[in-house]
């Protein structure tokens, strides 16, 4: 049994009360969950079932983590 690692965003959105998860590194792939734990269990077996997917059409899985940077700007509004 081979491992995929990748790097997951994880926040908390306020607006629906749950966390989200993002993965960049699977063309965004993100799933949320109402505790973090949950969020984080969800975002595994999404992993899972993508790359499930992915090798089930032959294709290979994406390379593990380009760059992946948070960046927090500052925006000028009216």
């Amino acid at each position: 049994m081979s491992t995929y690692r990748c790097k997951v965003l994880i926040e908390w959105d306020a607006t629906d009360n749950v966390w989200v998860t993002t993965v960049p590194a699977l063309d965004g792939l993100s799933t949320f969950g109402d505790t973090r734990d949950e969020a984080i269990a969800q975002t595994r077996e999404a992993i899972a079932g993508y790359l499930e997917a992915l090798a089930k059409e032959g294709l290979p899985a994406p390379a593990r983590d380009a760059t992946v940077e948070l960046l927090e700007l500052e925006v000028a509004t009216a």
